[in-house]
């Protein structure tokens, strides 16, 4: 079902090269988070667990080693050279279902468990699917959904990309639907965070940082300096190329603390993925003004939950005011007549050079997104003096 090393989101090969440049000894651990409490048929963590098995004679093709090399300049040779060598191991994955119950577990070297997440994610949602066998549209039904969708977008004078990578129906169903998503390519469709299919059908891969990025900095750094060392290094290794910043994980208020002159100068623009997209648009024009800089020349990235008539809602509200974007997942990739999966992986523990292992927490926009230790997520509060 992971048919090649690059079906992946192109943000954890950005990351990857960072963590390989900065932080080589560091071990992190993430977990399988189950938000909707989905029960998975018995035997299911042995079906998965041979898929993940099969993954260990995945390697970069010669290929796609020419296509980073030719597209991805701001990619190395010497990291392209580590990707060629890389191969997935198993051993840093356990899985487990007691009574529906599924908990997956990843433990190693950052720069090599950061690949995991988000084909494990595509993994349990295809084989949950395929188990469970439950009707869905017709072929040609939902591509001509996703058709209209575009349709729809074209008339708003949008721009999207595909982030539906991780909680996809399937593979064939996510070829399908780029190939739907490329006749708009001319007028709306900016590109897709698979670097997969960005290759196999060439178009600008999507992405820069998530939000394990900053997370892994608060285990190494501290809650109030995670914002400004992350912002520091990503431009230390990118020089201002992928410049898109993730603006909640730690809330956008804390962000915006940080997020100064310099930064703001810097990187084009941020990335939106919780709380209202309403008032954090209004909260980043704010900053910008504030600071001096004509939020007409930054841009925003929606990427939470879109579905046509929010990103009609963000689009009235944006326009003339500040550059946008949208990075529409779910609603492209599992729209085909079933209720797609609410899960996620996240970082949950860290141990960076030299020190012991450190929970890693998100605080999101949104409480329902909080992630991490109960006890850790009410000590960053404090700290950072949110309430």
């Amino acid at each position: 079902m992971i048919k090649s090393i690059l079906d992946n989101d192109f943000y954890k090969f950005t990351m990857q090269k960072a963590t390989i440049n900065l932080f080589p000894r560091a071990i992190v651990k993430y977990e399988f988070i189950n938000r909707a409490g989905t029960l998975f048929p018995d035997g299911f963590d042995k079906i998965l667990m041979e898929n993940i098995k099969e993954m260990r004679s995945i390697k970069l093709t010669k290929d796609e080693k020419d296509y980073l090399i030719s597209r991805c300049y701001f990619l190395d040779p010497a990291y392209i050279d580590f990707l060629a060598g890389y191969r997935f191991d198993p051993d840093e994955v356990t899985v487990t279902c007691i009574d529906g119950k599924l908990e997956i577990s990843i433990i190693g070297y950052w720069y090599r468990a950061i690949l995991w997440e988000i084909p494990l994610m595509a993994l349990v949602s295809e084989l949950y699917f395929n188990i469970l066998g439950e009707p869905i549209l017709p072929e040609n039904e939902i591509q001509k959904n996703a058709e209209e969708k575009m349709k729809f977008y074209e008339s708003l004078c949008v721009r999207v990309s595909d982030f539906g990578t991780r909680r996809r129906y399937s593979y064939n169903n996510h070829d399908k639907i780029i190939q739907t998503l490329i006749k708009f390519s001319d007028s709306t469709f900016l590109g897709t965070s698979n670097v997969h299919f960005a290759q196999k059908y060439n178009v600008s891969p999507m992405g820069t940082q998530a939000h394990e990025w900053f997370m892994f900095h608060a285990a190494k750094y501290g809650f109030k300096m995670a914002t400004k060392f992350a912002l520091e290094h990503w431009i230390d290794i990118y020089r201002g190329d992928l410049g898109i910043a993730l603006s909640d994980t730690f809330t956008t208020d804390l962000f915006y603390l940080y997020f100064d002159t310099k930064f703001a100068k810097l990187f084009d623009g941020v990335r939106h993925d919780s709380g209202d997209p309403i008032v954090f648009a209004e909260k980043t024009i704010n900053h910008y003004k504030k600071l001096g800089i004509d939020p007409t020349t930054k841009s925003i990235v929606f990427s939470d939950s879109l579905t046509p008539e929010r990103v009609k809602e963000i689009r009235d509200y944006c326009s003339g005011k500040i550059r946008f974007s949208f990075g529409i997942g779910t609603n492209f990739t599992n729209d085909v007549g079933v209720t797609p999966l609410n899960i996620v992986i996240k970082m949950t523990e860290a141990k960076p050079e030299g020190r012991n292992w450190v929970n890693t927490i998100k605080l999101s926009d949104e409480a329902s997104k909080n992630t991490g230790d109960p006890y850790t997520i009410d000590l960053c509060k404090r700290v950072i003096e949110i309430h």
